[in-house]
């Protein structure tokens, strides 16, 4: 659905995203993770067609942004992260002014309206003044410009900056109820963003992608090892010993009964780790995969990467 091949962009001298390329299938929701000013919005508004890239192109639907951007835009919903909006005009009277100036014909625009406001949760406070709203509820005004249209995909830049817990979460639920029905990029630099709502993750850094995989293997990805932790009833020193005898182990680390293993990530040693620790008489009282966090991962190649570029 949104394919970006070999995107760079330059302002004057400035080299603010460098060669990035990525793709996001459709009904996926993508997490755009990184710090601030590593190149998120740049890189959203290449996507949506607001300035062009230096060099590469974007795909929507299978059309470029270069050559048919027009045909981009109307495939494409936006809420930028500081979304501006006529605070004296009223939440309906907005979104169907949005949806006219976006073009939706005038025999679909009551009922995408209608759908919008429910979609949004706005129903309450359709015919209140913008201006009178909660960050919260203009935060889904924002929204609503950008689904009136019934776009396939849509493009969120920091879509709960400044918002309180509660609204946060309600935004974070809205946009979790679009997987499967629409294509989204959520670009954030809030790790609980990314973990809570998207299938895949692509972490960018200083103009440059770092990372790019599923949410669930993203750790794996990056690192030579992957872990595992077993809860065991039996002496440290003894079920350490066993451990060291199995190929594939790199590490383990222990604290009173709880073992964490470091494994070759392409060894898989379960079943012969629990076998040998029950062929001891060693009591097996808990096994789970160990997954690096995504805060863990993020701060990682962050680090890493600034240690780069200072050297």
């Amino acid at each position: 659905m949104i394919k970006i091949e070999n995107v760079t962009k330059m302002y004057g001298q400035t080299l603010a995203v460098k060669n990035i390329s990525f793709e996001v299938g459709k009904g996926e929701i993508l997490g755009f993770l990184g710090p601030n000013g590593a190149g998120k919005t740049t890189t959203m508004r290449i996507i949506t067609g607001y300035f062009p890239p230096t060099n590469g192109d974007v795909f929507v639907d299978k059309y470029s942004v270069l050559d048919q951007p027009l045909e981009v835009k109307k495939r494409i919903g936006y809420v930028p992260e500081n979304p501006s909006m006529y605070k004296d005009m009223k939440v309906r009277e907005y979104i169907r002014f949005i949806g006219a100036i976006k073009g939706v014909p005038k025999s679909k625009l009551k009922e995408n309206l209608e759908k919008t406001l429910s979609e949004c949760a706005l129903e309450g406070v359709a015919n209140k003044m913008i201006g009178e709203l909660s960050k919260g509820y203009r935060q889904r005004v924002a929204l609503g410009q950008a689904l009136v249209n019934d776009p396939p995909v849509l493009i969120l830049d920091e879509p709960t900056s400044g918002l309180d817990p509660k609204q946060i979460f309600e935004i974070r639920q809205l946009i979790k109820s679009m997987s499967g029905e629409r294509t989204i990029i959520l670009s954030t630099h809030i790790l609980p963003e990314v973990s809570m709502t998207c299938d895949k993750v692509v972490i960018i850094n200083e103009g440059q992608i770092v990372a790019q995989d599923t949410v669930d293997n993203i750790g794996r990805s990056i690192s030579g090892s992957y872990q595992l932790e077993m809860t065991i009833d039996g002496n440290p020193e003894d079920v350490v010993e066993i451990f060291y005898q199995i190929p594939g182990i790199l590490r383990v680390d222990n604290e009173k009964n709880i073992y964490i293993i470091d494994v070759e990530k392409d060894k898989d040693i379960r079943a012969e780790l629990a076998r040998k620790v029950v062929e001891k008489g060693f009591g097996l009282l808990e096994f789970k995969p160990r997954m690096l966090s995504l805060e863990e991962v993020f701060l990682k190649l962050v680090t890493e990467e600034e240690g780069v570029n200072a050297s």
